[in-house]
């Protein structure tokens, strides 16, 4: 078992970890902020976009079950990579599509994925890759939002099914054995 980690930022956490959750070979996934210049912001802070952060999940998986190529497949094409500092009607920096990458070799899947992705977007990828900074768990109450909380939030309900739906249409072979449908 080789155990790696990716950091990704697609817009709303409570969206991308909803997705990743699903997905074979991870192990953990949680919130956080990164990329940004205060230290330990808040979700207020980050949310007033001065920070500088991206909202971020950081991904736990092991490389024997899903490899990084695959991870960052599924990231690209389950949130809108061609939207700049925002997906929907979440605006801002703090909304941008990002990778940081942990290693060399993650940099370079993820040059390679951004490539393959082009193909499947009527618009240029503006997703960044940024360097691997200070990460800052978000507050207890955003993990496992979706399991929890988004059940009930009319946000999450409109946005984190279509995106499920897409992972399940796009990346059935890659879904964890009673991932929801």
């Amino acid at each position: 078992m080789t155990v790696e980690t990716a950091t990704l930022a697609g817009g709303c956490f409570w969206c991308t970890e909803a997705v990743f959750n699903d997905v074979i070979g991870v192990s953990k996934v949680e919130s956080g902020y990164i990329g940004g210049s205060v230290p330990n912001p808040t979700y207020k802070q980050v949310c007033g976009g001065d920070t500088g952060h991206a909202e971020a999940i950081r991904v736990t998986y092991d490389t024997d079950q899903i490899s990084t190529g695959d991870l960052l497949d599924i990231f690209l094409a389950t949130h809108d990579p061609t939207q700049f500092n925002r997906q929907g009607n979440d605006v801002g920096t703090q909304y941008r599509s990002a990778i940081f990458p942990h290693s060399e070799e993650q940099k370079a899947e993820a040059e390679a994925a951004i490539a393959r992705a082009s193909a499947d977007w009527p618009a240029p990828i503006v997703t960044t890759i940024e360097p691997l900074s200070d990460w800052y768990p978000a507050e207890d109450y955003h993990q496992e939002y979706w399991q929890g909380e988004g059940q009930r939030n009319p946000y999450c309900l409109a946005v984190i099914p279509p995106k499920l739906r897409k992972l399940r249409k796009s990346f059935a072979a890659k879904l964890k054995e009673g991932a929801a449908a």
